[in-house]
């Protein structure tokens, strides 16, 4: 009994030196699976990569990005791949609801003790931690936080059309696109391709029309998808739509480009916008200026890119190397301010960021919170698809079919709760 004991003891201190012993550097390759492939996406994954490869020097990185429609060709490539065991190290998604097919899948690991030991449960929101968690069990590590309802538009572009300040209301943003019509511009910027920018425009007036309350109610099921209050905000979106450009191809950066060479007068876009405008030389103030979304002075409506571990990664040492970086201020801030976004962190230095997103930190700290249905917070991915093809479709038809829109947004509710 005596030999039995020392040896517990013995295995007991092992295990403690184990647990507490730095980490050594992961070896090998690391492939790691995003969406981000240019712009201010493409110069904040390189900050933290930077980041990455300084502590791991033995490791290969390898970019395995799919570029396109916001994640959306990314996310059918990863699906195939997980579905067929060849999962990467880590791949990106947003935190929320869109990583719950991943989890039901039992396709990744729980990376709740991983809060524990790199201290995230102190650093991140309390309440973000929560959105995080299912059945006790945390999935992901977020690196960012980047707000949905943002006005995007060009001083002098409204200042031709005698507009001098961002308007307060929906109502007075339509008014306002009257007024860029009149003087022979294009009052909304329109990204067709894909559908999912148009759908993210949707889900900005169904905020704006409707509140929060009622808003958040649409997930709940308090708030019916073929009510009054959702009929109502599609007739302001049918409005909002008719004052856009005609072409109906166009994809986000280029919609984009419409504002920033006064073609068009507002736009309604996350605010990764400012990175990728910045990455073309432009100046935030000057070039371009923003406010919340009309109608949404004190709501944020937020998404977050996140990192996972699936399981049977390839180089699962190399995989938690990562998500420590991201987890970490040094990664957190290398990455954010290039990629236009702010940390989760609290303790992040507000300084290394512009105007914008200093204004975001503290909306953050203040402002109601709700989330983005478009980017994974509200809906996995099968209700997502189904959401933005029933916004597109609607869009496509010329905004004819208000009927039709809301029949296809009840069947997406159904899709991604069945």
């Amino acid at each position: 009994m005596l030999k039995k004991s020392k040896l517990v003891v013995a295995l007991a201190a092992v295990a403690l030196i184990a647990a507490t012993a730095p980490a050594a550097p992961a070896a090998g390759n690391l492939e790691i699976f995003t969406w981000w492939a240019s712009g201010g996406e493409a110069a904040g994954l390189a900050g933290m990569t930077t980041e990455f490869t300084n502590k791991n020097p033995d490791t290969t990185f390898v970019n395995a990005s799919v570029a396109g429609a916001a994640g959306t060709n990314a996310k059918g490539v990863l699906v195939s791949r997980m579905e067929a065991g060849n999962p990467p190290d880590t791949f990106q998604a947003h935190a929320g609801a869109e990583l719950s097919s991943y989890v039901k899948a039992g396709q990744l690991e729980d990376l709740t003790s991983l809060y524990k030991s790199e201290g995230w449960d102190k650093v991140f929101p309390s309440d973000l931690i929560k959105t995080l968690t299912t059945k006790g069990k945390i999935y992901s590590v977020p690196v960012n936080i980047h707000r949905a309802n943002v006005l995007w538009w060009n001083p002098a572009a409204a200042k031709k059309a005698g507009i001098t300040k961002a308007p307060a209301s929906l109502d007075a943003m339509i008014a306002d696109l009257a007024k860029f019509k009149k003087v022979g511009i294009d009052g909304m910027a329109l990204a067709g391709q894909g559908d999912w920018a148009i759908a993210h425009l949707f889900d900005y007036v169904l905020l704006a029309s409707m509140g929060p309350d009622k808003f958040n109610g649409l997930w709940n099921g308090k708030t019916k998808w073929d009510g009054a209050e959702v009929k109502t905000a599609i007739k302001k979106f049918a409005t909002i739509l008719s004052y856009g450009n005609a072409s109906k191809s166009l994809d986000w950066p280029d919609a984009g480009k419409l504002i920033t060479t006064g073609k068009a007068g507002f736009f309604i876009m996350g605010d990764w916008a400012s990175s990728q405008w910045q990455s073309e030389g432009l100046k935030l103030g000057k070039d371009y200026t923003w406010a919340p979304g009309p109608g949404t002075a004190g709501v944020y409506q937020w998404l977050s890119d996140s990192f996972t571990l699936p399981k049977g990664a390839p180089n699962r040492a190399a995989g938690i190397a990562w998500l420590k970086v991201c987890g970490s201020l040094a990664g957190q801030d290398a990455f954010n301010p290039k990629k236009g976004s702010i940390a989760v962190r609290k303790d992040s230095n507000s300084k290394l960021y512009d105007s914008y997103l200093q204004a975001a930190m503290k909306s953050w700290k203040v402002d109601r919170l709700v989330g983005s249905t478009v980017h994974g917070v509200n809906y996995g991915n099968a209700g997502m698809s189904a959401y933005d093809s029933a916004v597109g479709k609607f869009y496509a038809g010329n905004a004819k079919d208000s009927a039709g829109l809301v029949k296809g947004l009840v069947a997406a509710y159904k899709t991604n709760n069945a």
